[in-house]
């Protein structure tokens, strides 16, 4: 760190994730500054780097964290490049936060949080941003206060207006529904133990081969029930929206109650085109956390744990989407870094 104990990052990953958090740190939250940004297109690298003054660029993960100006690393690559990039940081002790997934698996997750145990202390953020999300904190508190009795389920609304070119099957649980398993996880406090994938008859919107909407029913450990209408190809915006009902009442965040207007013969408001804006402000607390954390030596927020069950998780709904069946969540058990 400087002599003002700003925080050198280095960004791995200069795709959309990746610049929007180039722009955040350098402009939005306190604390930090880009050291470094690396991408295996050196151009765009360079292009970006360029953008923020004293900013170096690479193509290799590796020969950024050793920098002398780096003290942590963001990890916005590609999924299937996180593993790696994980374990030099860990090789060199410093403070990550990976966006999710942690890692496109949860073998390759469970490799990773091994390497984290190895170190005997947590050095790994994970990326579910709703946990910083306003309504979302709200929602966490009032379950958590026990005004409410026991939760006994969750109804969870995840809607895009259109899938990418190339979207799977198998990517509506991966890179959509892995959202509603750590919302799920955290908001309960309790682990997903089994998974069933309903599919309803699909819109015509959804492109071939792809079903869409589809049903994701969760259950847990204490017998809570989750269920998540994932609808990737509405047409209309983003809404995300998850409704807790317990013993004594029901409380939902994700309405978006924002600006009221009456114009042109019609009332309403706006819906958010994509996540970037929805939670942008989420976004925002959740690296400023991370920064102001590891600035004091610590690490907190959702950890490489709660990285591997979501994968784990992931992988029983994409076996559940493939049979039709309940299907079970199969966990290590949690080691005593993680509160085991």
């Amino acid at each position: 760190m400087t002599r003002d104990g700003t925080l050198g990052v280095a960004v791995i990953g200069t795709g959309r994730m990746g610049s929007d958090h180039v722009r955040r740190i350098d402009e939005v939250i306190s604390g930090a500054r880009v050291a470094a940004v690396v991408d295996i297109d050196g151009e765009r690298a360079g292009a970006v780097a360029a953008s923020v003054p004293g900013c170096a660029a690479y193509t290799d993960p590796a020969a950024a964290m050793a920098d002398d100006a780096v003290d942590a690393v963001l990890v916005a690559s590609p999924g299937p490049a996180h593993e790696a990039a994980l374990l030099e940081a860990f090789a060199r002790d410093l403070p990550v936060l990976c966006e999710k997934p942690l890692t496109p698996d949860a073998a390759s997750a469970l490799r990773v949080m091994e390497a984290e145990v190895r170190l005997g202390h947590r050095r790994a953020q994970v990326g579910f941003m709703r946990r910083y999300d306003a309504e979302f904190q709200q929602l966490k508190a009032l379950l958590d206060s026990g005004a409410f009795g026991r939760t006994l389920m969750l109804h969870c609304t995840h809607r895009n207006a259109a899938t990418p070119p190339g979207f799977t099957g198998p990517m509506t649980i991966n890179d959509s529904v892995v959202h509603e398993i750590d919302v799920a996880r955290w908001l309960l406090g309790q682990e997903i133990t089994h998974v069933t994938v309903v599919r309803p008859a699909s819109s015509s919107a959804a492109p071939g081969g792809l079903s869409d909407p589809q049903l994701v029913l969760f259950e847990t450990a204490e017998g809570a029930v989750v269920d998540v209408e994932v609808f990737l190809n509405c047409g209309f915006g983003y809404q995300v929206r998850c409704e807790a009902v317990g013993e004594h009442g029901t409380a939902r965040a994700g309405d978006a109650h924002g600006l009221y207007v009456n114009a042109a013969g019609r009332w309403g408001g706006e819906i958010a085109p994509d996540y970037v804006v929805r939670f942008r402000a989420a976004y925002d607390r959740e690296v400023q956390a991370w920064v102001d954390a590891t600035r004091r030596g610590d690490t907190t927020g959702p950890g490489v744990w709660d990285g591997y069950a979501a994968a784990a998780v992931c992988e029983a709904g994409v076996r559940a989407q493939a049979t039709g069946e309940r299907t079970p969540v199969t966990l290590v058990p949690r080691p005593a870094l993680y509160g085991g």
